[in-house]
């Protein structure tokens, strides 16, 4: 089962969620830290490093003695990383979304194809959880390839929990896309409540089920409770806001350091989950 937490805006304790999920269950689990412009999970868990790796994309390269500049690969190409500019073929590589068409039309075969380096790819492992970050390379835009690479790392574990970008864009919906239920974690406040909108809609239009958590409870806005009344989606936990959760996740802990209540909360979460997609 594939768990992917996901939020509308960052701050909302998106993290905090995914690592409790898989230090609360009892057997073995994956941990995918997919917020790849910032991970951050790997902070909270007392894991052995097992690997590190770099992550390329193949990129065109035009061999300027084969090319006739009939213009074909800049027409063909939906994201305008080539452009026919006078007298060469203009490769602009960080719009290159890595199809490869390009060098298959070109009728002169002109179009090659090199690394790119984007990322690099994380792997460590403590006592039940295996854990995976990619992070992305400073000054990179393209972060949905080095997303797709980390999945591929959750497979056919009984938990693989996915802690996602923020937001409703291409890097969250790549990170979502492929889940068996998506918890959203909000926060109640006016920019909760809007954001979480967002993200809800965005879940809803790609047919998953989803359920909410309510983070630092008791602020006395209720729009976020009434919102999701009002769609009929199910709020699966309230955390109260405490500032000892706070403190210690400053210092590197994790809410059950401070909450150990929590772990039964979180088990309880990922049975009615399962029990939820087996009907």
């Amino acid at each position: 089962m594939t768990v992917a937490v996901a939020s509308g805006k960052g701050g909302t304790g998106k993290t905090t969620v995914a690592v409790a999920l898989v230090l609360s269950y009892d057997r073995n689990s994956v941990l995918l830290d997919c917020d790849v412009e910032e991970p951050n999970a790997g902070f909270f868990l007392r894991s052995k490093s097992i690997k590190k790796e770099e992550f390329s994309v193949p990129v065109p390269v035009i061999d300027a003695a084969k090319c006739n500049l009939c213009g074909r690969c800049a027409d063909f190409c939906s994201f305008n990383a080539l452009a026919l500019a006078g007298s060469k073929i203009l490769v602009f590589r960080d719009l290159c979304h890595s199809c490869g068409g390009c060098s298959l039309i070109c009728p002169q075969n002109a179009v090659m194809e090199e690394k790119n380096i984007i990322g690099e790819i994380h792997s460590a492992e403590s006592d039940k959880i295996f854990f995976v970050e990619g992070t992305l390379k400073i000054g990179k835009a393209m972060s949905p390839p080095l997303i797709r690479e980390v999945k591929k790392y959750g497979k056919g574990e009984n938990l693989t929990v996915i802690d996602c970008p923020p937001g409703n864009s291409c890097p969250m919906i790549t990170a979502v896309r492929g889940a068996d239920y998506v918890v959203l974690v909000t926060e109640p406040t006016p920019f909760g409540r809007h954001d979480l909108s967002l993200a809800a809609e965005t879940v809803s239009e790609m047919k998953i089920p989803l359920g909410v958590i309510l983070n630092r409870y008791g602020s006395g806005y209720k729009g976020v409770e009434e919102f999701c009344e009002k769609r009929g989606i199910e709020i699966i936990l309230k955390i109260d806001e405490d500032i000892k959760i706070a403190q210690a996740q400053s210092e590197g802990k994790t809410i059950l350091d401070v909450c150990p209540e929590m772990k039964d909360k979180m088990c309880g979460i990922v049975d009615k989950i399962q029990k939820g997609l087996t009907k």
